[in-house]
């Protein structure tokens, strides 16, 4: 398995960056991990049935997501984009409320916002991007979808399948998997031949770019790239952004059964949040002073959102039966009757 050096320098750099670009990133990483963090205690307090955790994924999803335009493209994300839908604008209380299971896909607008429900089906999304980036395209339109999906998923038919079909037809689409080096339980080395992810591509006519995903400028760059070829006809991109899933895989999770947490350690020192605001200061890009009124204002952004969340209002029971069939059907019928005799005095 691969150690925190053997993604590149222990540290990055930024100097090719604009230092609006690199306070935008540090701004979305620092607001996300503390989003994070108030997620994980929401959970912990019973509000949340689940969760899952982004930390150490910052750098990999801010990069990728920053270099797509919202009015334009489209994104199918998996369950652990909180830190893209972010940076991408969506509004976070209506998402963030996905977790606690108000209402199908969360609260917020999915067209309007063009960020896809939580999709929680391994490789789920990579299908449905191919698809809609080929409906776009049909139709005239310069919009790229953003397929996200993890290692893991990476072994699924679906994402093949996918693979190839927008290989055959041009579909502009970014195939971007977060490499965190875990599929739940299973490490990379016993579920990826062929070395890497990325070099999968080649085998379906595509372009394959293995980034290091702690380095948030390495990513953007990779990524911006990929939306530019696609936006201009010439196909879809596979981007592997090598990073590591340094909490368990979700709050139900015990990772200390399968791994050794040692090496995770490892990877807790090449924070991509830390390496970002390292790099911001030795370019100049801020001082200590800027960062600290940054890290003031995400978590109190943060913390406005865990509690639009936490009491947000539960939709009326009766929701349950109305959007079933698009008629209703004697047997609904009678257990909204049920229903009604049930939770009303």
């Amino acid at each position: 398995m691969p150690s925190p050096e053997s993604t590149g320098q222990g540290t990055i750099s930024v100097e090719h960056l604009s230092p609006e670009l690199t306070r935008g990133f540090y701004r979305d990483m620092r607001t996300a991990r503390d989003l994070d963090t108030e997620a994980i205690a929401l959970q912990r307090q019973g509000v949340f049935p689940a969760y899952v955790s982004v930390r150490g994924q910052e750098a990999a999803q801010v990069g990728g997501a920053a270099a797509l335009d919202p009015t334009r493209d489209f994104v199918f994300p998996t369950y652990r984009e909180m830190a893209a839908a972010l940076t991408y604008g969506v509004e976070m209380v209506g998402y963030m409320a996905t977790h606690r299971a108000l209402w199908h896909g969360g609260l917020y607008d999915v067209m309007d916002s063009r960020f896809g429900a939580i999709n929680a089906v391994v490789g789920g999304p990579v299908p449905h991007a191919v698809g809609w980036a080929v409906g776009e395209r049909l139709r005239g339109g310069d919009g790229v979808a953003m397929a996200y999906f993890g290692d893991g998923a990476s072994s699924e038919g679906d994402v093949h399948e996918a693979m190839n079909f927008a290989g055959v037809f041009t579909a502009p689409v970014v195939f971007f998997c977060q490499n965190n080096q875990w599929a739940l339980s299973v490490p990379n080395h016993h579920q990826v031949a062929g070395g890497s992810i990325a070099a999968r591509a080649q085998g379906y006519g595509l372009p394959g770019v293995l980034v290091d995903g702690n380095d948030v400028g390495a990513v953007h760059t990779a990524t911006a790239e990929a939306v530019r070829r696609a936006r201009e006809g010439g196909g879809p991109t596979v981007i592997e952004a090598l990073t590591y899933r340094v909490e368990p895989h979700s709050t139900s999770d015990d990772p200390g059964r399968y791994r050794n947490e040692a090496e995770a350690d490892q990877w807790r020192e090449r924070d991509p949040l830390l390496l970002l605001r390292t790099a911001m200061l030795e370019a100049g890009h801020a001082d200590e002073s800027y960062l600290a009124r940054v890290d003031a204002e995400a978590a109190r952004r943060a913390e406005e959102i865990r509690d639009g969340v936490a009491n947000a209002p539960e939709p009326d029971g009766s929701e349950l039966f109305t959007h079933v069939f698009r008629e209703t059907t004697e047997e609904l019928t009678r257990q909204y009757r049920t229903w009604k005799e049930e939770v009303e005095p």
